[in-house]
């Protein structure tokens, strides 16, 4: 039983590093847009949506990486 349980936490982990990775790909994508060009041209910041991407693919990312490393 304990397993099956440590695979799924693998997978699990697994799934959040690459889902993380991918967000963080996209949210760099997106802040080499041109309205977000525009964006941070006129306020001087990235957009929400660009942040909130980094944001969430870092957490998912860490997440991912200390289930995959946890023993």
């Amino acid at each position: 039983m304990s397993t099956d349980s440590n695979s799924l936490v693998k997978l699990i982990g697994l799934i959040l590093l690459i889902g993380g990775i991918g967000m963080l790909f996209w949210g760099y994508q997106m802040s080499d847009a041109f309205t977000s060009k525009l964006t941070e041209g006129l306020t001087g910041a990235l957009p929400d949506a660009v942040m909130y991407r980094y944001i969430g693919g870092a957490i998912s990312s860490v997440a991912g990486l200390f289930l995959l490393l946890k023993k």
